[in-house]
């Protein structure tokens, strides 16, 4: 894993959280987990290579739902 790879994935996922609650966490990460893998591929970070530093691109994004500061809807 590059640390370009390992950088690019976390710094996205910070970018892009969504700041007020979430109403579907589910739905949140499914979403974010594809435009991310788009983004790194647009970059040409190959997403097995992010995987292997991480091990799941999913895994990595509800772990940031689950310790942001904005909580969940509900």
């Amino acid at each position: 894993m590059s640390t370009r790879g390992l950088e690019f994935i976390y710094k996205w996922i910070s970018e892009h959280m969504p700041d007020g609650p979430i109403d579907d966490p589910g739905l949140l990460v499914i979403d974010m987990a594809d435009q991310v893998m788009r983004a790194a591929d647009a970059e040409g970070i190959a997403i097995q290579e992010i995987d292997e530093e991480i091990g799941s691109v999913y895994e990595a994004i509800i772990h940031a739902v689950e310790h942001r500061e904005g909580g969940l809807a509900g």
